[in-house]
């Protein structure tokens, strides 16, 4: 078994799951079993589409499912994601204790923590359990220190021109 590392995509640029996904789609080609799993998504990515046709090698199940922003929220809005959210991470822990997964892709999951869905203490929980030859990829802006300093690999996407400035809307197959 090789070892397993701790890789992070982040940034104000475009290109964190995207990256997240190439990587996943190289480990399916030589017979790894993937997971990804994505937080505040609507459940309707292209990435969930096309993961069906890669059978049960490619993963993709959604956390905090919201067809909304977090900010855009009421205080009722967001007590009843953070219920639903600490309700799913238990899978996340059964996942850890199985032998079906050989990379975790923990999408989104900085923005989880700031929206304050999850706590520092449990993504740090997480990544102390991370199985020796697991490989964890974790994405979105803004990654805590206490996280960064465990991992083995950042990237750090930057944005140097973006169509979205010029009101361009996020478009299918695309962006989502």
């Amino acid at each position: 078994m090789q070892k397993g590392y701790l890789q992070i995509y982040t940034g104000n640029g475009k290109g964190k799951t995207t990256a997240a996904l190439g990587l996943g789609l190289r480990a399916v080609g030589r017979g790894l079993k993937v997971t990804m799993i994505q937080f505040l998504k609507n459940g309707l990515s292209g990435e969930l589409d096309a993961s069906k046709s890669l059978g049960e090698k490619f993963q993709v199940i959604s956390f905090a499912k919201t067809n909304k922003f977090v900010k855009d929220m009421s205080n009722e809005e967001k007590e009843k994601l953070y219920t639903v959210t600490q309700q799913e991470w238990g899978e996340l822990h059964r996942i850890l204790d199985s032998e079906e997964c050989d990379v975790l892709i923990l999408d989104e999951i900085f923005a989880a923590l700031h929206t304050e869905l999850v706590n520092l203490k449990q993504v740090l929980e997480i990544i102390e359990r991370k199985p020796p030859g697991m490989e964890f990829v974790l994405t979105g802006r803004n990654v805590p220190a206490l996280i960064a300093e465990k991992a083995d690999l950042i990237t750090e996407m930057k944005s140097v021109k973006h169509y979205a400035d010029k009101g361009v809307k996020a478009r299918p197959g695309i962006e989502y």
